[in-house]
């Protein structure tokens, strides 16, 4: 079974087309020839809705669109399961959704997606099941509704520090 993953800062290799990025997986793990890698190149960066940046090089793209690129070649091996790291890390507001409609929109291919996450927005969007660690435990899991109304003291905490508006 494959899986892929998605580093916290997209982990991308500066000296390398954003094509040549997305494709490396597959060449060097696969035997798939030049033309099919180049084929699933194109196809995973326009499920990203990145297509036309072959040829593009990391410094040359936002924060967001490198973030991007980096789950375009976690998807180009076609894994059962994708590891995102923080995926929304550095990012501001407008990125971060953006990266979550992404990764939200990627259920539609039925790819398993553990995301660990300190973004209870993020969760709430691409989560059908979520889980707090805390202390190197698993302290509570449950689909998102559960997670929003459990009593435990350590989770409400943690609930209790998101958006707060001052003075309210």
């Amino acid at each position: 079974s494959r899986f892929g993953f998605l580093f916290q800062g997209a982990a991308l290799l500066q000296w390398l087309t954003v094509g040549d990025n997305v494709g490396l997986p597959l060449r060097e793990t696969t035997d798939l020839s030049e033309t099919e890698v180049d084929r699933r190149v194109r196809e995973k960066l326009a499920l990203v809705g990145l297509s036309g940046t072959e040829r593009s090089r990391p410094a040359e793209l936002s924060g967001g669109m490198k973030k991007r690129v980096a789950i375009a070649r976690a998807l180009a091996i076609e894994p059962h399961l994708i590891l995102y790291d923080e995926p929304t890390a550095g990012l501001d507001p407008v990125l971060t959704e953006q990266i979550g409609t992404v990764i939200a929109d990627l259920k539609k291919l039925r790819i398993t997606a553990i995301v660990v996450t300190h973004d209870l927005n993020l969760a709430a969007t691409v989560a059908d099941r979520l889980g707090m660690i805390h202390e190197g435990r698993l302290i509570e899991s449950g689909t998102p509704e559960q997670i929003w109304a459990t009593g435990n003291p350590v989770v409400r905490a943690f609930l209790s520090t998101q958006m707060k508006i001052p003075g309210r």
